[in-house]
């Protein structure tokens, strides 16, 4: 073989290693919720799906933070009422919880 496929094949190989590691260490997978192989698959396309997520998340931030430090943010604040980009573009100014009108609707 050619050394430039070589070198090639070489960084692609490297490049599915950094994923693996990013999903590692930012997606634990030490416990599966089913037992059977499709549940399995589930848990982990749903692994996928948001570090695919997130890391579209890092590129449309203006702010660059690292990967781990933007998961564990979202971790934190994942049930807090607050606009997740807002909030990671200044987290350290004081963030508003916009009031919304949260009357309950009457059926007749």
């Amino acid at each position: 073989m050619r050394a430039d496929i070589i070198v090639a094949i070489y960084k692609t190989r490297w490049q599915i290693e950094l994923l693996f590691k990013q999903l590692k260490q930012n997606f634990p997978l030490k416990y599966f919720i089913g037992d059977n192989e499709n549940a399995i698959k589930i848990q982990i396309y749903c692994v996928l799906i948001a570090n695919l997520l997130m890391a579209v998340m890092q590129k449309q931030l203006k702010r660059k933070l690292s990967f781990s430090n933007l998961v564990s943010f979202c971790k934190i604040h994942l049930f807090n009422y607050i606009h997740l980009m807002k909030f990671l573009e200044n987290p350290n100014k004081d963030w508003l919880k916009t009031k919304q009108n949260l009357e309950q609707l009457t059926l007749f």
